[in-house]
Order: structure tokens, then C-alpha cells, then sequence
């Protein structure tokens, strides 16, 4: 792949990455509303030209996430699953994983080209997209539906009988996540739903990860988290369903065609990918692709 700032767009490949019609793309051209150049009679977009109109354009939200080049980095939500897929694709992209609300914030600081999200809004009974539309109604990304999890109360064998659901939980030691991380809401959410008060529980420490949550009940640091059912498999723990949740990835809409991105989503559709999910159980890949939000910057 050529350098930035050596690349050249077409007006087919511009209309793709703005989402318009390739016409909308001429005519921008010939009101001289976008960078562009021409040779041998065809027009011609030079990508990094282009960027840097598309930043100038851009609303909302200040400008932190568009002064700077976004860095290949995944945000957001930690999922055993992503963090192996990423790796397994050879992507490029590095992880920093620190909870849903953590990530939608540093994604629109510019600090990564992609933010993994699961936060459930209550009011609708869905997830992820009234919160992305009001973080990003007029910015340049989009939230693409990536995998739905099998979530609940995940505790050791030895509890059996003792934990039936959430109520539960009360005479436990729970293991809970941190105040950004999109298992924590569902949670405070669920625990008020129940009409229990979240001072009242005993508390283990926090765990930032959902592998992390996984081995503190596994090593008796805690009784019972609200975990994922693939996890619960994998370290042999018993588990009770409380919700089927989406996890998205919110995507900068610049990196969508660029290469580790694509080289992730490539992967995604492949045999081992899908040959995975099937071996870690809780996942589901329906609907994988589909987006769900795409801002108007």
C-alpha cells in the first residue's frame, strides 16, 4: 500500500468512504469543495488531503479526535473473544481495554480507530445505538453490529443450589467491574430492578476485565460475578443466564477501508473465526456486520 501521503482516491472510492453517491462527489469537485486533482482527464483524491478536509469539516464534540492521526488501537469493551480475534487477524491493531464508557470516551478524544461497546439503554430495551448517536450524531463513524454473548451470574460448582439468580447474590461476595465498563451499568441497573441495594452486598475487589472477573470467583476471591458464559465454560464454573446482549464496535469512519481494519473483518467471516465461536459456546455471530449507526460528519 502506498503512502498516505502518496495515495490517491477515485471518485468511486471518495463516494464509498463518504457515503454519497459518486455523483455528489463530482459536484463537490466542481464547486471546488473538496481537494482534488486532475490528470490525463480523471479526477483524482489525494487521501491525505482528504483527511485533512474531513477533519476541518467536522461538528460536535470539539476537535480533540480530529487534530491528531487516530492510532491503530482497539477501545473499549474487553471481550476474550475480540482480544483473541485481533491477535489471531494479524490486524496490527493494538488493544487498550478499560469498559464501554472508558473507550467512548477516548475514542472521541482520537485515541483509536475503533471503540467494542455493550451498554444497555434500559428506556428502548436495546443496546449501543441511542448512545452513539448522541455522542457521534454528526461525526464521521460508524457502529457496525459485531457479536451477540450470553451474560449471567457465573460462580463456583460448590454453590450450586445456593445461587438461582440475581436475588441471590445478596448473601455473596460479589465480584463487580469497573464504574466505565458496560457490565458494571447492567448490573447497578439489574440490582435496582431487584429493588437491591448495591451498598449493602459484600464486594470483592474490582475486576477491569472480563477474563479478570472469570479468575477471582475461580480462585475464591469472590462468590459470583455477572460474567459471560463462555468464560464460565472455560474455567469450569457454573452458570446461571440473566441477558443475550450485543457487543458493537463503533468504527472512525476514515479506518473503516484501511487495512487493519479490514484485515480484522476478513477474519471475522472466516472458518477459524467461526470454527471459535462454536468451540467457546455463549456467542452468537447473527446479524455480524450490519450497521446499526453511520454519522453524518
Amino acid at each position: 500500500m502506498p503512502d498516505e501521503e502518496q495515495e490517491f482516491l477515485t471518485a468511486k472510492e471518495l463516494a464509498a468512504l463518504l457515503r454519497v453517491k459518486e455523483r455528489k462527489v463530482y459536484e463537490l469537485a466542481s464547486n471546488n469543495e473538496i481537494p482534488c486533482t486532475r490528470a490525463l482527464g480523471k479526477l483524482l483524491f489525494p487521501r491525505s488531503a482528504i483527511d485533512r478536509w474531513l477533519s476541518e469539516s467536522s461538528t460536535g464534540l470539539g476537535n480533540s479526535a480530529t487534530s491528531k492521526t487516530r492510532p491503530n488501537v482497539m477501545l473499549g469493551s474487553h471481550d476474550p473473544l475480540l482480544e483473541w480475534a485481533l491477535r489471531e487477524s494479524k490486524s496490527g491493531m493494538a488493544m487498550f481495554f478499560d469498559g464501554s464508557m472508558d473507550g467512548l470516551g477516548r475514542f472521541a478524544a482520537g485515541d483509536g480507530i475503533a471503540s467494542g461497546l455493550h451498554v444497555y439503554e434500559p428506556e428502548t430495551g436495546t443496546w449501543n445505538i441511542e448512545t452513539t448517536k448522541a455522542a457521534f450524531q454528526n461525526k464521521p463513524v460508524v457502529l457496525s453490529q459485531w457479536i451477540w454473548r450470553e451474560r449471567g451470574l457465573i460462580f463456583r460448582p460448590d454453590l450450586d443450589g445456593k445461587v438461582t439468580g440475581v436475588e441471590s447474590v445478596a448473601d455473596l461476595k460479589l465480584v463487580p467491574r469497573q464504574a466505565e465498563a458496560g457490565s458494571q451499568r447492567l448490573l447497578e441497573y439489574i440490582l435496582e430492578e431487584q429493588k437491591i441495594d448495591p451498598a449493602s452486598l459484600g464486594l470483592a475487589p474490582v475486576a477491569r476485565t472480563e477474563t479478570d472477573a472469570a479468575l477471582a470467583v475461580s480462585d475464591g476471591s469472590g462468590d459470583v460475578a455477572l460474567g459471560l458464559k463462555s468464560l464460565a465454560k472455560q474455567y469450569r464454573l457454573s452458570f446461571v443466564p440473566v441477558m443475550r446482549e450485543r457487543f458493537d464496535l463503533l468504527v472512525d469512519r476514515r479506518a473503516w477501508f484501511d487495512e487493519p481494519m479490514q484485515r480484522f473483518f476478513d477474519f471475522c467471516a472466516s472458518d477459524n473465526f467461526k470454527k471459535r465461536v462454536a468451540e467457546l459456546g455463549g456467542y452468537d455471530t447473527q446479524g455480524m456486520g450490519t450497521v446499526l449507526f453511520n454519522g453524518a460528519g
